[in-house]
């Protein structure tokens, strides 16, 4: 009976700790290397932009640093974003993975 009782805490406890927050940034208010600098600091961050095809739209997506930082069907992709300086700053992102047959594995992009 006691042994379930500090289960029940600790599963409590557990779930009452707040979950770690992903900073989001304005990629057009940072230089490249302010905005890739995060995305190494953090880990993952989220960039938002305005669409060059969409009048008043705002994109947005989750840059990491690495595939492990992916779900696990998933892999770190090289995508661009607009910074202050550049209008292609190379950053990584997740994107879906379907291996092909008889491949094992997935991509390796360096940051």
């Amino acid at each position: 009976m006691r042994l379930n009782h500090i289960v029940i805490m600790v599963a409590a406890l557990g779930a009452a700790s707040p979950a770690d927050a992903i900073s989001r940034y304005n990629s057009q208010s940072l230089t490249c290397d302010q905005a890739r600098q995060r995305v190494l600091n953090e880990g993952a961050v989220i960039l938002r932009y305005p669409s060059t095809r969409v009048r008043g739209m705002t994109l947005y997506d989750r840059y990491v640093t690495r595939n492990a930082l992916c779900a696990p069907h998933e892999y770190a992709e090289r995508a661009y974003v607009p910074t202050r300086d550049e209008p292609r700053c190379p950053v990584l992102n997740c994107q879906s993975y379907d291996p092909l047959p008889g491949r094992f594995g997935k991509p390796i992009i360096r940051f």
